[in-house]
């Protein structure tokens, strides 16, 4: 899995906080703290998402048996492990 570059992370935590806006759910008294906290929490989701896919490809490789990548299996398998682990550290 990519890891996002500071240039995605700086588009999203400005589109974030623009829908915010104009939805009216919130009122930013500092627009730099804001974007900083966005920014922040975006980083630490996609680290907590590579940690998730690199113990998803991890586990299905030390299956006994081999499912080749990209095959029908191997993405069932993958979204499987995946969610499993995504509900492990949301818990």
């Amino acid at each position: 899995m990519k890891k996002l570059s500071e240039a995605r992370v700086s588009f999203l935590a400005h589109e974030i906080l623009r829908v915010l806006r104009s939805e009216g759910l919130v009122e930013v008294v500092n627009e730099r703290l804001a974007l900083a906290e966005l920014k922040r929490l975006l980083n630490q989701e996609d680290e907590a998402m590579g940690r998730i896919d690199t113990a998803v490809r991890n586990k299905i490789a030390s299956l006994s048996r081999k499912v080749p990548p990209g095959s029908r299996e191997w993405d069932v398998l993958y979204r499987q492990y995946f969610d499993q682990e995504l509900r492990k550290t949301r818990a």
